[in-house]
C-alpha cells in the first residue's frame, strides 16, 4: 500500500485509512455484582487522513482521525462511540493513540510500530497518573468507575483489521478488566 496521501507519508498509518465493520465483536464488562457481563456487537471504524504536525520545530508527526461506533449485537442499539487519533513519529518509531469517549474519560496512550509475518502491530498503553501516557476523567468517574489503565493491541494485515484493547477500572468496590475485542473489514478505502 502507498503511504504517501496528497504529497504527506502517513507512513504504517496509511493503511488504516478507510471504513472497516465487524460483526463479531465481544464485550466483557463489569455488571452491578463487578461480574463479567458479555454482549456480542457489530462495529465501524472510519480512519480519515488528518496531515503532519511540527512540535517546537523538532518533532516531526503524522496521524489519521477516527470515529468508531459499536451497537449491539442483538437490538442494534449503540453502546460505545468514540473518537481520536492515531499519531506516528517515524523518527522514533513511536505509536500514540489518543481517544475520547462521551462518558468523560479521555486517555493518551503510547508505545512502538511492529512488523510481523506481513503483518502491522500498533500497540499502545496508558496509565492513570502518567505524566505522558496517562488518563483523564472527571470526578464521577474517579469515585465511582475509574479507569486506572489501558492497553491497545491492534493489527492490520490486508484488508483485516483486529483489535484487543483492556481497560483496567476499579468498579463496584472491585478491580475488573474490561475487554473489548472485534474483527473488521475494509469496506472502503479513501484518500482525503
Amino acid at each position: 500500500m502507498n503511504t504517501v496521501i496528497n504529497d504527506v507519508d502517513y507512513g504504517p498509518l496509511a493503511q488504516l485509512i478507510g471504513r472497516w465493520v465487524g460483526s463479531k465483536g465481544m464485550d466483557t464488562a463489569p455488571d452491578s455484582d463487578a461480574n463479567p457481563d458479555k454482549s456480542s456487537f457489530t462495529d465501524e471504524i472510519v480512519f480519515t487522513a488528518s496531515g503532519p504536525a511540527t512540535n517546537a520545530e523538532e518533532q516531526n508527526l503524522v496521524s489519521v482521525r477516527y470515529h468508531h461506533v459499536v451497537r449491539k449485537l442483538e437490538n442494534g442499539h449503540i453502546f460505545h462511540d468514540q473518537i481520536g487519533h492515531w499519531i506516528y513519529e517515524s523518527s522514533t518509531n513511536t505509536i500514540m493513540h489518543s481517544l475520547s469517549i462521551p462518558r468523560a474519560v479521555c486517555l493518551l496512550a503510547g508505545g512502538e510500530y511492529r512488523e510481523r509475518h506481513g503483518e502491522s502491530l500498533f500497540s499502545v498503553e496508558a496509565k492513570a497518573g502518567d505524566e505522558t501516557y496517562g488518563i483523564v476523567q472527571s470526578p464521577f468517574m474517579l469515585k465511582k468507575a475509574q479507569t486506572k489503565a489501558f492497553q491497545m493491541h491492534l493489527s492490520v494485515k490486508g484488508n483485516e483489521l483486529n483489535y484487543r484493547e483492556v481497560t483496567s477500572l476499579y468498579i463496584y468496590g472491585k478491580d475488573f478488566e474490561h475487554i473489548d475485542q472485534s474483527t473488521l473489514f475494509r469496506v472502503l478505502y479513501e484518500q482525503d
